[in-house]
């Protein structure tokens, strides 16, 4: 049986584009091979929807899923968000876990989205927090949904290999085990001197503002240090995602500097 726009099942999966029945159901959309099999890898495909073009061409794909079920390109179009789908559409469950149970876990890098509500600029900090290994992305205030259809794909997977956080109401109290580098361009401390005297060793929480109007007031004067990152060319400033990507391969790499000269951390 080939499902059609119709069929109760698709029409359930296609309210997952709301973030309203999202958070009513816990569950989430995730579009295309390289989100199916992340998220595949994560234990969290509940149902795999594809046109049997799509499954036989991905027949790996369709052999790990718990459920598959057959659409017509119409369905299929119906439940993806991308102009041209590519064939595959997964209903996963939501992956974020509790702030306490990421902390509990010591990571020593960690990404805060404060009021970020573009999910194109979201995934892609997502990406970069995980390919700087960072250990958790937390979601702050009246951020952007991570479970939204762009923010899952423009995290090309990397939702389900960080621990993700929503916290509506984030204090930074909560986050006193680490320093706190708040990111913005009036910052009175360079990102450049942070390098230079191995602060950016220690464990370390990175806040990012919105992309309109930065860092509220209240973040700035709690943090530990109002950091920007340097400008050596004409250009007026950094993008978001351009600006958080800098800040966390610059303390990721200060982390690894620091790891690779103690004996005990490298297991010398």
């Amino acid at each position: 049986m080939t499902f059609t726009p119709r069929t109760p099942r698709v029409v359930a999966a296609r309210r997952l584009q709301r973030r309203r029945d999202r958070d009513k159901a816990g569950r989430f959309l995730a579009e295309g091979p390289q989100a199916v099999r992340s998220a595949l890898a994560a234990g969290v495909v509940l149902d795999l929807f594809g046109t049997p073009e799509a499954l036989a061409r991905h027949g790996d794909l369709a052999l790990q899923a718990p459920t598959v079920s057959p659409v017509t390109d119409e369905a299929l179009a119906g439940l993806a968000e991308t102009v041209q789908p590519q064939g595959l559409v997964a209903v996963c469950e939501q992956v974020d876990v509790p702030l306490a149970g990421a902390l509990a876990k010591n990571p020593r890098l960690v990404a805060v989205a404060v009021e970020i509500r573009d999910p194109g600029n979201a995934g892609t900090i997502l990406r970069t927090a995980d390919a700087a290994g960072a250990g958790a992305v937390i979601f702050a205030g009246d951020a952007v949904d991570p479970y939204n259809g762009k923010c899952v794909r423009s995290s090309a997977g990397s939702l389900f290999n960080v621990d993700v956080v929503r916290a509506p109401s984030l204090s930074l109290k909560e986050l006193n085990a680490f320093q706190v580098l708040a990111t913005t361009g009036y910052g009175d401390t360079d990102l450049d001197e942070l390098l230079d005297d191995g602060s950016l060793a220690a464990p370390t929480v990175w806040l990012f503002g919105s992309e309109a109007h930065g860092l509220d007031s209240s973040y700035l004067r709690a943090a530990d240090k109002r950091v920007r990152v340097p400008i050596y060319g004409g250009a007026e400033s950094l993008n978001l995602a351009a600006a958080a990507a800098v800040c966390l391969y610059a303390s990721a790499r200060a982390q690894r500097s620091s790891s690779a000269g103690d004996p005990h951390e490298s297991g010398v």
